[in-house]
């Protein structure tokens, strides 16, 4: 680690909200180029800097900062060049001589403790000598924080956030509590705040260290899809997390529950939040179930018989208005006469069930009709003069629905108009415009792939829609649930409460792809033919890494492009697993030499062990609501703006631009993020990709490694969602054995929510026990 002192000549780029700099610092007769993070830096400062020097491919030797120390000058010289340099507003170079040579040497004496006499300089009036007091104790008081934070060995990033959090507070704040700063600080988690504490010399049996263990391990516990946690498991946790005795723990859950952080329901342990979006959720939707049929009470339960093909719409049979009545049924089968659509028994009493209802849950695998039947709700409720608003979870399936039903999607964030002012990184804080205050103007609401949507996403979107407003939520169950906490699809369905109808028919022209017919007897646990001989579903039987590493350069470079008739951009690899030597982060690294290699023409840069490189593929992996985005002209005019880029959205890099420090992603419809280089976190190569990270989007192509991995990864569940991804085509590389293990292993993670017990109790209902096709 080198040790640099000298001031900064000349910052060249500054990330305002990260702090991200890179400057010339001028020390004893040489200049030295510094990158990294240095928020609150101004020109004209004295620092001193610790780091290591780098080779930058293009701009040569740069020392990359770990930490600087801000040194207050000793000289006028300093005092001059700090002041002059811009870093206190109002003051500029003449000023600052004027000032220095009337006080010399004493000049930030004289600032800090005789500010009154900056008055005598001329020029200087006695509110702007108040002006340039306060700003330099502004900084000083920052420069103090920063320097007594990294002795416990904290970032200057962390520092800064710290500080613009507690201000002068933070020194009672670290004394007293630094788990505080685990709740309060975005990017410092439990572990830190207890390493801190640990330095500080708080106790391992401290209250404030058990209530904020029991609170980081409840949200580890969302981390992994739960909406509660069981008591006697989280006190397991807990107990491994804090090492201390379970008597100790149990009585700070009740502190926990006084302070209104926790909701302990039976043995069902809750965050605050997480309980009240279940419970509102569950109150919404009572009020959106009401009947839309004029004398006709409210319609609930589900719908899964089996019917025929209608022949030429004519006869519907005994019961065949579906309770629509002679007139409504008229208009809807003239309609799908005129639409050229046919629809089974099913599918009309699906479209049906959508008319008389304000709330409607329309479920089915691949192929078994859910776009037609969609189609002829969209076609209908048009027909009526209603105003349609179609929504889906990501830009993917957004885009999918808009090619399938020929109206416009948005994403689901979109439609409900995320605030793109915000500047708060808690995502908890997340606003929409669009709320219970100022509902969607719409007649009907359209959700697609709801298994991929969360209960805080639902419990916004549920807040938006006002009752008289008909909302039809579609989805597949037997999807993987969502990336997010809780399983909404699953619990509206096992509540039994509400209009549904679940599509289980095949459809002729389906039947004709090996990937939907497989696909089904995957889901109901019967084996599939390996023989290769589908045109569609293929396993190559390889039982050597390497040579599947091999094997999948020649398919993605040659055989499937022609084959699909797509690029090579298009394939798309997909794994069970992150970690190993077939999970996406050794694969990514493989696929990039081979897909996107090294040349002159393409920049590229280093970040970590991670190379980006001009045209790779890349996916966002946390939802980051503050990233801007822009749509831009032919021309490079930017025709549309807005905020928010997701967890799974994926693109490709347009440009790197090593001088202002950030790179440029173009995402699906056009939209082009700016990420500088310290966001680079947030950003993954996805050439390969986990299975629960394709949700919602459909390749030409699927490539899949399969040799065996663990068994709560290898499942049945995992293998239906991966090849329903596919348009085109499904390539298994690997072992038969596995894809039959697969087929066989129907365990899942169970998910803990309650979301279904609460619907219930809205309808006075004892909740159906959860089987087996809902954990």
């Amino acid at each position: 680690m080198e040790t640099v002192s000298g001031y900064v000549e000349h910052i060249i780029f500054q990330n305002n909200e990260n702090g991200y700099t890179v400057m010339n610092l001028m020390t004893e007769g040489s200049e030295v180029v510094c990158v990294g993070m240095g928020k609150g830096l101004t020109q004209g400062e004295n620092i001193q800097v610790q780091g290591e020097y780098v080779e930058h491919p293009v701009y040569g030797t740069q020392l990359k900062m770990a930490s600087f120390q801000v040194v207050v000058p000793k000289d006028s010289l300093g005092m001059e060049r700090y002041l002059g340099s811009g870093a206190i507003k109002g003051v500029g170079p003449s000023l600052a001589a004027r000032i220095v040579r009337q006080f010399g040497d004493d000049t930030f004496r004289i600032i800090e403790e005789e500010p009154e006499r900056l008055a005598e300089v001329k020029g200087v009036s006695q509110r702007k000598a108040r002006d340039i007091a306060v700003q330099m104790e502004e900084k000083r008081d920052l420069r103090d924080a920063l320097v007594f934070l990294q002795q416990y060995g904290i970032s200057n990033t962390l520092a800064v956030k710290i500080y613009e959090t507690y201000g002068g507070g933070l020194y009672g704040v670290m004394k007293e509590n630094p788990y505080r700063l685990a709740e309060d600080i975005h990017g410092i988690g439990f572990k830190l705040a207890d390493e801190l504490a640990a330095k500080i010399g708080i106790h391992t049996d401290s209250d404030y260290r058990i209530r904020s263990g029991i609170f980081y391990t409840l949200m580890q516990t969302v981390g992994e899809g739960h909406c509660y946690f069981p008591m006697e498991a989280l006190l397991e946790r807990a107990e491994r997390l804090l090492g201390v005795a379970r008597e100790y723990i149990r009585p700070q859950m009740d502190n926990l529950m006084m302070d209104k952080k926790l909701v302990i329901k039976g043995d069902q342990v809750f965050a605050t939040s997480y309980y009240y979006a279940e419970l509102n959720c569950a109150r919404m939707l009572q009020e959106l179930n009401i009947s839309m049929m004029p004398g006709q009470e409210e319609s609930s339960g589900d719908s899964r018989e089996e019917g025929g093909r209608f022949a030429d719409n004519a006869d519907f049979g005994s019961g065949g208005d579906f309770g629509l009545g002679a007139e409504a049924m008229g208009k809807l089968g003239a309609l799908a006469e005129s639409l050229h659509m046919e629809l089974d028994r099913l599918q009309f009493r699906a479209v049906a069930e959508s008319i008389r209802n304000g709330l409607f849950l329309l479920s089915g695998g691949p192929g078994t009709g859910k776009t037609t039947t969609i189609n002829m709700v969209i076609r209908y409720f048009e027909a009526e003069g209603l105003d349609i608003l179609l929504a889906a979870p990501t830009g993917r399936a957004a885009k999918r629905m808009t090619e399938a039903t020929g109206f416009e999607a948005r994403t689901i964030h979109r439609m409900l108009e995320l605030n793109s002012a915000l500047s708060d990184e808690d995502t908890k804080k997340v606003r929409f415009e669009r709320n219970e205050e100022n509902p969607l103007e719409a007649d009907v609401v359209i959700i697609d792939e709801m298994s991929m949507v969360d209960i805080q996403l639902f419990q916004a979107l549920l807040k938006a829609v006002a009752p008289g407003t008909r909302l039809v939520l579609v989805g597949d169950v037997d999807q993987l649930p969502s990336v997010g906490p809780g399983q909404v699809l699953r619990d509206l369905i096992r509540s039994r409460c509400f209009p549904m109808v679940e599509l289980k028919r095949i459809f002729r022209q389906a039947e004709e792809s090996d990937i939907i017919v497989n696909a089904h007897r995957i889901n109901n646990g019967e084996q599939i033919a390996l023989d290769n001989k589908s045109r569609d579903f293929f396993l190559l039987e390889r039982n050597d890494i390497n040579v599947i590493y091999k094997h999948m350069i020649q398919l993605i470079q040659e055989k499937l492009p022609r084959y699909v008739k797509a690029t090579a951009f298009d394939i798309q690899v997909l794994t069970p697993m992150r970690k190993g030597p077939l999970g996406c982060e050794t694969l990514n690294g493989i696929l990039q030499r081979y897909l996107n290699p090294a040349d002159g023409r393409k920049r590229e840069h280093m970040s970590g062990d991670r190379i980006y490189r001009e045209g790779d593929k890349v996916m966002q992996i946390k939802n980051n609501y503050q990233l801007e985005w822009e749509i831009v002209s032919r021309y490079g005019i930017p025709v549309e703006r807005g905020a928010g880029v997701f967890n799974g959205d994926m693109g490709q890099i347009l440009e790197i631009q090593e001088a202002a420090s950030c790179l440029v992603v173009e995402y699906d419809e056009q939209k082009r993020v700016t990420y500088p280089f310290s966001l680079l976190e947030e950003l993954e190569l996805s050439y390969a990709v986990t299975i629960h990270k394709s949700q919602g989007s459909e390749y030409p192509a699927v490539l899949m490694p399969l040799l065996g991995g663990p068994r709560m990864l290898f499942n049945r569940n995992l293998l239906y969602t991966a090849i329903t991804r596919a348009k085109s085509c499904v390539t298994i590389l690997g072992s038969s054995a596995t894809v039959r293990g697969m087929i066989d292993n129907v365990s899942e993670n169970r998910r803990f929510t309650a979301l279904a017990a609460r619907i219930c109790e809205q309808y006075g209902k004892d909740c159906p026990q959860a089987d087996s096709a809902f954990l």
